[in-house]
This record gives structure tokens, C-alpha cells and sequence, in this order.
């Protein structure tokens, strides 16, 4: 059992806690009466290392940029550009959501995406580059940039290449 990496024990937690309590009850003397409190405390270690760390939508507003996307409301503004050193963005906002792409933001937030379809956004699938996901609503094509702890929605402009 590797304690500190808990998710790479393949034991059930039960036999992970009769293993400790053999343990310690082999050891006799004074680490018998520290049976209980050690015993909490490693079940403790083991739950809050398997505990993720997830991201919450409470519902959702418009963007400032685009009134057509939604935004999670309790997603933090951080930034407006207006003036990219892509040539292709014609403007971007910022957003900060804790754990909105999962570990190193790795992973696309399901729920969020669902909402944009809802919407009427379409993924333009051939088009992702890894943390890049771009989308097209009428003639409007945004591309939603997926980070750990942010995400960035950029209007494209009408004449960019995707």
C-alpha cells in the first residue's frame, strides 16, 4: 500500500485498516493504545487523498464579450483584450474557475460544453488544438480555451482561418 499515493492501493479500505491494527498490535507495548487514534488518522489520510478536487456550476449568465455564450455565474472575470497578438482574435475574456479543466486542465468540462450546445454552439471538432476548443454559432465562431483553474473565450474574427 503506498500511503502516499492512495489510489494506487488496489485494497479494499477495510483491509488496508486490519493491516495497520496488525501492525500495530504485533509491535505491543505503548503503540497498543495508539491503536485507535492511528487508525483514524490514516483513514483520514487515505479519504482526503482520494477526495478530487472538481469544479462547481451554480448556473449561468452571458458573457460580456458575447451575449450568445454562457458563462458559468460563478466564474470570476479577470480580463478583457481587446488588442491580441493574434491576428485572428478579434477580442477575449478571461475567466477564473478552481479546477474548471481538471489536474493541469486536462480535462473538458462535460456540463459546461452540454450548455453551450443547448445554446446552439456546434464544436467544430476537426478544428481542437489540445486545450482549444473552437465553436460556431450562426456566423460567429469562438474559440474557448480550457486551463486548470481558467478558461479564455476568444471572438474570432469573420475572416480567420481555423
Amino acid at each position: 500500500m503506498n500511503l502516499h499515493n492512495p489510489q494506487d492501493c488496489n485494497l479494499p479500505l477495510t483491509h488496508c485498516v486490519y493491516l495497520i491494527d496488525d501492525f500495530l498490535e504485533e509491535r505491543g507495548g505503548y503503540l497498543k493504545n495508539l491503536r485507535i487514534p492511528v487508525i483514524m488518522l490514516t483513514l483520514l489520510l487515505i479519504t482526503s487523498g482520494c477526495a478530487s478536487a472538481t469544479y462547481e456550476i451554480t448556473g449561468y449568465t452571458s458573457s460580456s464579450i458575447i451575449a450568445d455564450i454562457p458563462v458559468p455565474t460563478n466564474a470570476k472575470p479577470l480580463k478583457v483584450t481587446t488588442d491580441s497578438a493574434n491576428p485572428n482574435i478579434k477580442i477575449s475574456e478571461t475567466y477564473e474557475l478552481k479546477h474548471i479543466g481538471g489536474e493541469q486542465g486536462l480535462y473538458t468540462p462535460a456540463d459546461y460544453f452540454q450548455k453551450l450546445h443547448d445554446e446552439g454552439w456546434v464544436e467544430l471538432e476537426e478544428n481542437r488544438m489540445g486545450h482549444v476548443h473552437f465553436l460556431k454559432k450562426n456566423d460567429t465562431v469562438v474559440a474557448i480555451e480550457i486551463r486548470e483553474d481558467t478558461f479564455e473565450i476568444h471572438e474570432m474574427k469573420k475572416d480567420a482561418p481555423l
